[in-house]
């Protein structure tokens, strides 16, 4: 099974730009700055705890509160990068995003913390479609197909290579507010980083006949609807009884965002979410789900490890970094190897990679919780490798896929869905996880045990959308060949 390639607008040409491979590299590295603030805090979060002294529930916040900015931006930017030119939209974003970094590591309180990360987060969203509706817009075919692997593979490699960069800069800048240069390093990168933009992207300021215009009530009513699902998994281990009655509510409001977005799509109005999209491509909706549930295990499982080797096992943060590190280098091993191989195997890919990572994740919680520290790294080890092999086939070939069929001019706000349903899914999974850690009962081990089968759980979920979108691509004759 092979993507199909849109048909070119009427009255249009494509021509290759030969500054797209220069360009994809400066997009890959905006990608990994901004994706690696999503689980490079995980390692910081008992240092963060321990200098401010804030409980366990404010600190999720530090990491749900990110990547819930992040994913309640991605859609509108990503709208407005279509419309008014995404070298703009980028040199904006990543301004945003050195003074928030900034004003994070500065933060003397828990509330003035959390409320950086919320701009640091909204910053990162507007970076983030740019660089996909850049892909989208420079590149055809198989090329494009490769472009997406690259950029698949850095939002991967990010993911799963936060915990070691963390522990690293943890280790060098040691004391107690050492965890402050965790943001700060992204000022010098970013910086740098704006200079290449300048030099390196397009000039042209807007894409032609777009429609600027953003969906203000319905990025509100996403955000309610978010949020409503999002505290009850804070608040229930606060005793905050009645955080529980929001769980319905938001299903309301999820229900209102629909109807919503259909009015305003009748009406002749840009929507927030384009519905009819998410009819004419199957392959569009169904690559969503995927995506995002897969990311709310990964990245539940990744925080809940870097916590329990901190507190339940006392190990230092550089050496919870190394630990995890199998999983950057699992992902980095496969993710180009999946890439190639999705001509042949299409959305299969997916299903195998999935079958991998639970394997992975159920031996992880049946032989990890008990053992000691030397047994721990012969243990932990090679099964985070495995993961890792399994997770990094997951991200990079359902990316692509998912995009495959979007006409280039909606590539920027078609690609801020995929990525709004992923980091609403990073949110979510996040707050589920450390819940689940946190009901698992006093003993570290048996905590982690629970986190890691809520995790199973909700990867089952993701293999089940996998092999039902693989049957529907061999089912569509336009998507086989």
């Amino acid at each position: 099974m092979t993507a199909v390639e849109p048909a070119p607008a009427a009255g249009t040409t494509y021509v290759a730009d030969p500054r797209r491979w220069r360009i994809l590299a400066t997009v890959q590295v905006l990608g990994f700055m901004s994706l690696l603030d999503v689980s490079i805090v995980n390692v910081a979060l008992p240092s963060i705890r321990s200098d401010l002294a804030i409980s366990t529930e404010t600190a999720q916040w530090v990491v749900s509160g990110y990547t819930l900015a992040f994913g309640l931006t991605l859609v509108a930017s990503g709208r407005l990068g279509d419309a008014y030119g995404r070298r703009r939209m980028l040199l904006i974003g990543l301004g945003a995003f050195v003074a928030s970094s900034m004003l994070v590591g500065l933060a003397p309180t828990p509330e003035l913390l959390i409320a950086a990360r919320l701009a640091q987060g909204a910053a990162a969203g507007i970076l983030s479609p740019q660089s996909t509706g850049l892909i989208q817009q420079l590149f055809r075919g198989a090329e494009r197909a490769r472009a997406f692997g690259r950029f698949g593979l850095t939002i991967s490699l990010s993911s799963a290579v936060g915990p070691l960069v963390g522990g690293l800069i943890l280790g060098v800048a040691g004391g107690p507010e050492g965890w402050r240069w965790i943001f700060w390093v992204n000022v010098p990168i970013g910086l740098v980083a704006l200079v290449a933009i300048a030099r390196t992207l397009p000039p042209k300021p807007r894409e032609p006949d777009a429609d600027g215009r953003v969906d203000v009530p319905g990025s509100l009513l996403l955000g309610l609807s978010v949020l409503c699902l999002l505290y009850p998994l804070v608040g229930v281990r606060s005793g905050i009884g009645w955080s529980m009655l929001l769980a319905p509510a938001a299903v309301l409001v999820g229900w209102a965002f629909l109807r919503w977005e259909r009015h305003t799509q009748a009406a002749g109005r840009p929507p927030l979410l384009d519905v009819a999209l998410l009819r004419r491509l199957p392959g569009y909706g169904i690559g969503i789900a995927v995506g995002a549930t897969y990311v709310t295990a990964f990245t539940g499982i990744t925080l809940v490890l870097s916590v329990h080797l901190q507190e339940g096992r006392a190990l230092g943060p550089l050496e919870t970094g190394l630990l995890l590190t199998p999983l950057a280098v699992g992902a980095a091993v496969i993710a180009p190897v999946a890439s190639r191989g999705l001509g042949v195997l299409g959305r299969r890919i997916t299903v195998l990679a999935l079958l991998v990572m639970i394997a992975a994740t159920l031996a992880t919680a049946l032989a990890v919780p008990g053992r000691g520290d030397t047994a721990l790294w012969w243990v932990l080890v090679p099964l985070l490798l495995v993961a890792g092999l399994g997770g990094g086939a997951v991200i990079p070939p359902n990316f692509t896929l998912t995009l495959a069929e979007v006409p280039p001019a909606m590539g920027g706000a078609a690609a801020g869905v995929v990525q709004t349903a992923q980091r609403i899914g990073s949110s979510l999974g996040s707050a589920l996880l450390m819940t689940a850690y946190g009901l698992g009962g006093p003993d570290p081990g048996q905590a982690l045990r629970v986190a890691l089968l809520v995790a199973v759980a909700v990867l089952l979920l993701a293999l089940a959308l996998a092999v039902g979108a693989a049957r529907a691509g061999r089912r569509t004759p336009a998507s086989a060949g």
